[in-house]
């Protein structure tokens, strides 16, 4: 190469390095909190734990699982997103059912985006001129005033047939800013879901560190895995009467040790969680444990109690008290503060 195209060469290196530098510097980074609304068993939790790419929030095939709000964080190098997990949308009956609706309209303050989350499968066909959960969930989305996306879930539950026409309801019945059809179980749409979602967040800083996931601290999901695994064997009225909070949460160098307390209502469901000499709670236990092993990376040792506290769901001081968020204002004030789960 010649002194002259030797020059020419690096001049054009220097012209591109102040371009990169600049592209890099418009980048633009989004942030903000969406919270995600819907009836009981629409998928919230599902998607939840399918975009934050780990389990945070329990699942299962029960209504009204989710009781309190749970954050779980997304971060992307374009930007974070901070969704807020709700409990099921229904007409609340007990102060257990009141406070759970409580969680849903504090998710609703300071958000950025409302996503709104429909069972496509169980919505009726649009020639009914009906929609499942039309009435509560378009009332939370005039009253959020803003930005309004609507996830379809369940899509493969759904022929293709029927779909277009259910969008087409939809989007008659509200301005939303976007429709998508999604299947949180399977992951269909739900990339797209996140683009569309980051698309709408304002310009701002992330508020949380990247490889944080959730603002859960780790003994409250350990009593919420405790609670997922009693509901699975659970039948009846058991699972909406039990409520698990943790008692003892020691780290150890090689050892977590975990004791918990699982209250219910009634003698009758104390003696069905326990089972016959102590199976069903042995078995509880023992998945309880695999899978917290699994999730917090550590050996763990679980001890489960079980008490009777009748009628605590119609106590509203008692379902206060079960509440983690309120628990964890007690452990902070007694200097007894402890990490959230990370990547």
């Amino acid at each position: 190469m010649t002194d002259r195209a030797a020059s020419a060469a690096s001049q054009d290196v220097d012209k591109t390095m102040p371009e990169k530098e600049n592209a890099r510097k418009k980048r633009v980074f989004r942030s903000g909190f969406v919270a995600i609304v819907g009836r009981p068993n629409t998928g919230k939790s599902t998607l939840v734990n399918r975009l934050v790419g780990q389990k945070i929030a329990i699942v299962t095939s029960k209504p009204q699982t989710t009781r309190n709000r749970i954050q779980g964080i997304v971060t992307k190098p374009e930007g974070q997103v901070v969704f807020i997990d709700t409990p099921g949308l229904h007409q609340a009956d007990s102060a257990l059912g009141r406070q759970m609706m409580q969680e849903v309209a504090a998710a609703l303050e300071g958000i950025d985006v409302l996503l709104l989350m429909v069972d496509a499968s169980r919505a009726e066909r649009a020639s009914t001129g009906k929609l499942y959960g039309h009435d509560l969930l378009l009332a939370k989305a005039r009253r959020f005033g803003g930005k309004t996306i609507l996830a379809l879930n369940k899509i493969d539950r759904v022929p293709k047939a029927k779909l277009l026409p259910l969008i087409d309801s939809y989007a008659k019945a509200f301005d939303f800013a976007s429709i998508l059809p999604i299947s949180a179980l399977k992951g269909s749409g739900c990339d797209e879901l996140l683009q569309e979602i980051m698309k709408q967040l304002p310009e701002g800083e992330p508020y949380f560190p990247e490889d944080q996931v959730t603002d859960q601290p780790k003994r409250f999901l350990a009593a919420e895995i405790i609670r997922e695994k009693a509901i699975q064997v659970m039948y009846h009225e058991v699972p909406y009467a039990l409520a698990v909070s943790v008692e003892k949460f020691e780290e150890r160098q090689k050892l977590l040790r975990i004791e918990a307390l699982m209250n219910v209502e009634r003698d009758s469901q104390k003696k069905i969680l326990i089972g016959h000499k102590g199976e069903t709670i042995k078995k509880i236990g023992t998945e309880a444990r695999k899978e917290l092993e699994a999730i917090l990376d550590t050996k763990i040792y679980l001890g489960l109690y079980v008490k009777v506290a009748p009628n605590w769901r119609e106590n509203p001081q008692k379902v206060r008290e079960l509440d983690w968020r309120h628990q964890l204002e007690g452990m902070t004030a007694a200097g007894d503060e402890e990490g959230t789960m990370e990547e």
